[in-house]
């Protein structure tokens, strides 16, 4: 069964020229061209991923991503006009996984939906379950437990945290986290990933004590007493 991606693009020419690439590639796609639609649509079938505007008529992309966060960890990107870094990282915060600055090539666009995609159905090879200092991840499900709570964490928390687990002890350096994370292409900086790490460090509650942050180095994920 073909995986479903749901764009949401008000510019009825852009969201025909990525519909066109997506179906190309064997995907399913719904289209929304305003932010009601969208959660509409989003309630009403499975959705994979979410290729998401954040200048929309009706409801932003900003409040679509937020309402989307509170009940699912689908993969999100936004497309973003603007240049100011600040609603980037507002995107990042509110739970969006990736983002893409407008005007943008398709193909790019296309494989970073294929990359997020990927990930999100890649199986651990050796085990299927992960668990260090009272943090638990299970692979095949993509769930994260602290101390016998669930976590609720996007697909990019979700990524960073077991990247982190898998290298314990290790210092990871921001570069190699963008680039595992990401990919080469991505255009973003230090801020993106500091992001993140807030955000999980959050949710992680009394665990988030175990991923240390070393000053103009990285981070690493560290057994704490």
């Amino acid at each position: 069964m073909p995986r479903t991606i749901l764009i949401v693009e008000d510019e009825h020419i852009l969201r025909e020229i990525m519909k066109d690439y997506l179906l190309e590639e064997g995907y399913s796609v719904l289209e929304a061209s305003d932010g009601k639609e969208a959660l509409s649509l989003f309630q009403e079938h499975e959705v994979d991923l979410i290729i998401l505007d954040i200048m929309l008529p009706e409801l932003d992309g900003w409040s679509v991503c937020k309402r989307v966060r509170k009940t699912s960890n689908v993969p999100i990107i936004m497309l973003t006009a603007r240049s100011d870094e600040d609603d980037t990282l507002l995107g990042f915060e509110l739970g969006a996984d990736d983002y893409v600055a407008k005007p943008y090539s398709p193909p790019i666009l296309l494989a970073r939906a294929k990359r997020l995609l990927q990930r999100q159905h890649v199986r651990e090879e050796e085990n299927d379950t992960l668990t260090s200092s009272g943090i638990s991840i299970h692979f095949p499900s993509r769930t994260v437990s602290a101390g016998g709570e669930h976590c609720s964490l996007t697909h990019t928390e979700f990524e960073i945290l077991a990247y982190l687990m898998k290298n314990k002890g290790i210092i990871i350096t921001r570069e190699q986290l963008i680039t595992k994370i990401w990919g080469y292409d991505f255009v973003g900086d230090d801020r993106t990933v500091n992001s993140h790490i807030r955000n999980l460090r959050s949710k992680l509650g009394d665990h988030a004590r175990h991923i240390v942050t070393v000053v103009r180095s990285g981070y690493k994920f560290e057994d704490q007493p």
